[in-house]
């Protein structure tokens, strides 16, 4: 997106790219149809220690910006939940249309490109196992390490290290929970989902969990973890559209029903039987102390669950942390003590929810420093 502003505007660029093709994590995205963007984004919608940064670029650059550029390529699109907006056909569309984009600013990419070393003098000099290739001003927009296996490293870290700008601690972010002690009972029921809101710290989603053979994954819990501290515990309303007092009301309307029989109407009965073995209250709500049923029903509305940590940057969808902005022009993306060098993306610290907004984010980052360079 950096490059094809870029180029577009008349600048001599050249992309280097580590992987033999370009784009293979968009490939991989929203399950191979890449979940481009979110009509919603916006600042609130990321994290970062400067919760304002992120401000200038998204105005500048919004999801309908986006859409506009996807539908004068004719690519056709459909919105899922949440304003989640997906390919119909295969994300190859995308990075199709980003190539052309390139292409008509006449940028050259350059494959099979690792870079071995960056050095500053006149202007940056860079290395790579091929060449070595100068230029008046260097672009860092190799992502973070989340997904290794498609070659994902922490080379933004090392180089903004390098020229001496400071790196907020990178973590797992959008990453499966993994869990122990007593939590390890829930491990029986991998592969169950339920719709649930799902807490950590001062955030709530409300979407899917899934319990796994490790943990707890699924939309809810993915969304969670971008929050979630080590020592912190995660909790979860298993029942958010049951009101306040529900239980005590089916006690009045139905006495011979059980607590058993009233989760398995609104959950998935392995995770209802579970549930009523662990809350202990299997006889009929008649014979149960109004006490028991409100302790019942608040444990269900805050069951607690502290994960022991994260499936780590395999699993993660996005990495959390990154080069400072404090270090960077919200407007431009440049480097303030180096004039010439620029970072976007997630190679920044800037993280967005599950759901198009870190899409959202590389594309109006890369158009800020783009029409910048």
């Amino acid at each position: 997106m950096c490059a094809a502003r870029a180029g577009q505007r008349g600048k001599r660029v050249l992309v280097l790219e580590k992987s033999d093709r370009p784009g293979k994590k968009i490939l991989i995205s929203g399950g191979g149809r890449c979940n481009f963007t979110n009509w919603g984004a916006g600042p609130a919608n990321y994290l970062s220690a400067n919760p304002h940064f992120a401000k200038s670029a998204l105005a500048r650059y919004t999801a309908q910006d986006f859409v506009e550029l996807v539908e004068s390529y004719g690519i056709a699109y459909h919105e899922k939940t949440l304003g989640q907006l997906f390919c119909d056909g295969r994300a190859q569309a995308i990075v199709d249309m980003l190539l052309a984009e390139c292409a008509k600013g006449e940028v050259e990419i350059s494959c099979g490109e690792e870079v071995s070393g960056v050095a500053h003098g006149d202007g940056f000099t860079v290395t790579t196992g091929a060449a070595s290739y100068r230029a008046d001003k260097l672009v860092i927009a190799t992502g973070g390490p989340s997904i290794p296996k498609m070659g994902a490293t922490g080379i933004a870290y090392d180089l903004a290290r390098q020229f001496g700008l400071k790196v907020v601690e990178p973590r797992p972010a959008l990453v499966p929970l993994t869990l122990g002690g007593e939590d390890v009972l829930f491990r029986d029921l991998s592969g169950v989902s339920a719709d649930v809101e799902a807490r950590a710290g001062k955030a709530a989603f409300r979407e899917a969990a899934l319990f796994t053979h490790r943990g707890l994954s699924g939309p809810a819990i993915l969304q969670a973890s971008s929050y979630w501290k080590h020592g912190e515990p995660v909790t979860v309303n298993l029942l958010p559209d049951h009101a306040e007092g529900w239980l005590l009301k089916a006690k009045r309307a139905q006495p011979r029903a059980t607590l058993r029989s009233l989760l398995r109407d609104a959950l998935p009965q392995r995770l209802a039987d579970t549930l009523a073995e662990r809350l202990g209250i299997e006889g009929d709500l008649g014979n149960t102390g109004d006490k028991a049923l409100r302790a019942a029903e608040d444990r269900l509305r805050r069951w607690t669950f502290l994960p022991n940590g994260t499936e780590g940057f395999a699993k993660a969808e996005v990495t959390a942390g990154g080069i400072s902005t404090a270090e960077l022009s919200s407007q431009t993306m440049e480097a303030k003590k180096l004039p010439g060098l620029y970072a976007i993306g997630e190679a920044v610290d800037v993280t967005g929810w599950l759901g198009g907004y870190n899409f959202q984010w590389a594309w109006a980052s890369g158009v800020a420093a783009g029409e910048a360079l």
